[in-house]
């Protein structure tokens, strides 16, 4: 086989197999449902609602968005003072860890807000 066949055959085999694996775990998984409904158990069972994790997407692209503004300002410096590679790295890092800083900073924050809003609910008043 060509390694231009090869090419064109690999991302269209991958796509069927993900298509295909889709196809059997929600077949499997409606059997499983299936067989739990004759034994007798609640089918309130599968509506459990899952906590959305944010952090990895805040995580993600407050680290992607200080590495665009890294580049932007070594970008700059470059082009000033005549820094070229090493404006980019030093810039890139310090960007990028800027953002990650930040997102730990608003995830902290919003978990402290939940815990707070949990006290109330419970009755506890303010959790420190």
């Amino acid at each position: 086989m060509d390694v231009a066949h090869l090419g064109i055959m690999i991302p269209i085999i991958a796509i069927a197999g993900a298509f295909i694996m889709i196809i059997y775990l929600r077949k499997y998984e409606n059997q499983e449902r299936m067989a739990m409904i004759d034994k007798g158990v609640d089918p309130q069972f599968f509506n459990i609602k899952r906590q959305r994790n944010t952090s990895l997407p805040l995580r993600a692209s407050l680290l992607l968005i200080g590495a665009g503004v890294g580049l932007l300002f070594g970008y700059f410096l470059d082009k000033t003072y005549d820094m070229e590679e090493v404006a980019y790295f030093s810039m890139l890092f310090i960007f990028g860890g800027i953002g990650l800083g930040l997102s730990y900073l608003i995830e902290e924050r919003k978990y402290k807000e939940e815990r707070i809003a949990e006290g109330r609910r419970e009755g506890q008043g303010f959790i420190k």
